[in-house]
């Protein structure tokens, strides 16, 4: 489980990494998601997940964490070395699982281009 776990390390999780990300990373998106992304001094690609209210009520929103979250834990080997905040769209509360993961497969190819 070690290789696929979803450490704290492998997390973006204090303000300062998502602002410094929404002003001087690059952005990308897909059909229902958007990514901030910049380069970062760590050894790993890492997450920040970012789901506002419009999205949905908190289930809703909790189940598009944990979509978003177990895709990357399970492809992020594919990917560089990044901090990534991946923001969902409201059209991410109706979509099915296989639609919020073809998503994201196609957020992350354009993240590593």
């Amino acid at each position: 489980m070690g290789e696929f776990s979803f450490r704290k390390t492998d997390r973006l999780r204090k303000r300062p990494a998502f602002v410094s990300l929404s002003k001087t990373g690059k952005r990308v998106s897909s059909q229902h998601f958007i990514a901030n992304f910049d380069g970062n001094a760590a050894s790993r690609p890492r997450l920040g997940v970012t789901v506002s209210r419009k999205v949905g009520k908190a289930v809703v929103r909790n189940r598009v964490r944990r979509l978003v979250r177990e895709y990357f834990r399970t492809h992020r080997r594919a990917l560089p070395d990044l901090d990534i905040n991946v923001i969902a769209k409201k059209s991410a509360a109706d979509a099915a699982s296989d639609a919020v993961f073809s998503s994201l497969e196609t957020l992350f190819k354009k993240l590593s281009r």
